[in-house]
């Protein structure tokens, strides 16, 4: 199965996936951006202030069908336990407002791309914290990073797990780094199980 780990820069995904690392080493572990080639174009795109917002969607894209042919789709074929630090649904929150005013219905439009090739997690564990907290803890290093840009990421994120309630599990990232991990553990094992049972 695939379970995918989405939120905000500063919201503990990159620290949760490591310990997840550590309990499930029979696990594939990924992460978007990757580090293919793809994923250096994407990095750099995302350090320049005045990237082209079409171009960079389709940057992110490759990235992602790459990933998901190279990675996510040949580990999940033998079976195993997939878990990537950042999937499509960022590609929807981010991208759709960096496209706001460019092309219309944005996260529509970024989906619509997606649709006939890309696959759906099984699970995303989203952790909730709000912009202000956000931006601090990742210290506003890019454009992706500033408050106001992460609080219409954040409205996004809610539009997904709204069309989506079953998929998604909100855990509240404000807490205490150790709850938040157990959080995460907890749901993770609960989703395995029931993928397992079933």
């Amino acid at each position: 199965m695939l379970i995918t780990l989405e939120g905000l820069d500063g919201s503990g995904k990159t620290t949760v996936w490591e310990v997840l690392r550590e309990e499930y080493d029979d696990a594939v572990f990924t992460r978007e951006p990757t580090d293919s080639w793809y994923g250096e174009a994407v990095e750099r795109s995302i350090q320049d202030d005045d990237a082209d917002a079409v171009a960079e969607l389709f940057l992110y894209t490759a990235d992602h069908a790459a990933h998901l042919a190279d990675t996510v789709e040949p580990a999940l074929e033998s079976g195993k336990l997939v878990v990537s630090d950042r999937f499509s649904d960022s590609r929807y929150a981010y991208q759709a407002v960096s496209l706001e005013g460019v092309v219309p219905r944005p996260m529509e439009y970024i989906m619509g791309v997606h649709r006939p090739w890309t696959r759906k997690p099984d699970c995303t564990i989203y952790l909730d914290v709000d912009p202000e907290t956000a931006a601090a803890r990742s210290g506003a290093t890019n454009k992706f990073e500033q408050a106001g840009f992460l609080a219409q990421v954040r409205a996004n994120y809610e539009r997904l797990i709204d069309a989506e309630p079953g998929r998604f599990v909100r855990v509240d990232a404000t807490q205490s780094p150790e709850a938040v991990v157990e959080g995460v553990l907890d749901v993770v094992e609960r989703v395995t199980d029931e993928h397992d049972d079933g």
